[in-house]
């Protein structure tokens, strides 16, 4: 009887196995000119053999075993199928979205909106494993007498009991809703460039709870989702990437406004960076000693903005410090001619001149004799 039983479960085993060899060759074999089938093949095999065996013992168990902890083993096998089944239905949703991803190209100059749904699916992905995580867990639970009893008896106190677990769990709910908001909203995508905290970076990851700006100098700013619904941020490329730079130069007086303007096309016809769409110098103030001159430029993105801004001012530069050396900043003094002698004020009633600040009226002569000391 031993032997039958042991022989029963080894063949179940064995069988189960070759149907998963099999299929995961042929899936193999399609992976070959299918990417989907590759990933298949790759991420499922490993838990699709757990199911098989699990399964395989289970008709094993439910066939030909008679002893008396066979209902124990048959629970036993029962709750591991489950957590196998949910790992396996997890791995296909994720292998399905990865090549959906996969198929919507980000490395187009106008990727906005292939962020967009880049952004959605990959926080779709983390809602679905948690979803199936949790519902593989409530299975479980319900295999048991004991839980099915005490799920019955809570339906009565569920609003009480949701009420204490939201307000327990407030912060990282909200954040959780703010994440999903975010993935819908359209307000935040991946990869889009951000000015937040005072800080300039790209949004390199979106979860339910935060999301993570790769700042420009290789730093990571992780911030709370909740933020971006509370507080003010720039996004450069919620519509589109080409943005507008200026750079602005402080010269003199004497500058000639139009030769810079003609350099400063000739400069920007010659910068890969620039994108051809716009190139503007004009005098945006002139006060005191200095004149303002402002040169509005575009580009691509904000990366190359940047890159051209400093070329551009640098161009500048050099262009006034060769040929223009008399439009540089300078400071002017003007001597004035000393007066030989100052003209003295007549004084009237023995008082000096400073009487004069009371007027020549009525009420300034009385003035002049309460506050000069006449009676």
């Amino acid at each position: 009887m031993l032997v039958t039983t042991l022989l029963t479960f080894a063949g179940s085993v064995a069988f189960a196995l070759l149907v998963v060899a099999l299929v995961h060759r042929a899936a193999v074999r399609i992976g070959r000119k299918s990417t989907l089938f590759a990933q298949l093949a790759r991420d499922a095999h490993r838990p699709a053999q757990v199911v098989a065996v699990l399964v395989a013992v289970q008709f094993s168990l439910g066939v030909g075993v008679r002893w008396e902890w066979k209902p124990v083993a048959l629970h036993g096998v029962g709750l591991a199928l489950i957590g196998a089944g949910a790992w396996l239905l997890a791995t296909l949703l994720t292998v399905a979205e990865d090549a959906a991803l996969s198929r919507i190209r980000v490395d187009v100059t106008d990727n906005r909106h292939a962020r967009k749904v880049h952004t959605q699916i990959t926080l779709v992905r983390r809602v679905t494993v948690v979803v199936v995580g949790l519902l593989a867990a409530a299975a479980m639970l319900m295999t048991f007498p004991a839980a099915r009893a005490a799920g019955t008896s809570l339906l009565a106190s569920a609003g009480v009991i949701g009420a204490i677990a939201a307000l327990a769990a407030q912060s990282l709910l909200g954040n959780v809703f703010a994440g999903v908001q975010i993935a819908f909203s359209d307000a935040v995508r991946l990869d889009d460039v951000l000015v937040v905290e005072k800080q300039w970076g790209r949004v390199e990851d979106i979860t339910l709870t935060y999301v993570v700006v790769h700042l420009w100098d290789d730093r990571r700013l992780v911030l709370p989702t909740s933020y971006f619904l509370k507080t003010p941020f720039e996004n450069w490329t919620k519509t589109q990437s080409e943005l507008l730079g200026t750079v602005e130069l402080d010269v003199d007086w004497t500058v000639p406004v139009e030769e810079m303007r003609q350099e400063l096309r000739r400069a920007v016809e010659g910068f890969d960076l620039w994108d051809g769409r716009v190139c503007v110098l004009q005098v945006t103030d002139a006060v005191n000693s200095f004149v303002r001159v402002r040169a509005l430029v575009s580009a691509p993105d904000a990366g190359r903005l940047w890159d051209l801004r400093c070329l551009v001012r640098e161009h500048l530069v050099d262009w006034l410090r060769r040929r223009e050396p008399g439009a540089l900043p300078q400071v002017r003094v003007n001597a004035l001619e000393a007066r030989s002698a100052r003209v003295a004020t007549p004084h009237r009633d023995g008082l000096d001149g400073d009487a004069r600040v009371f007027g020549e009226s009525v009420d300034g002569e009385e003035r002049v004799r309460a506050f000069g000391g006449s009676q």
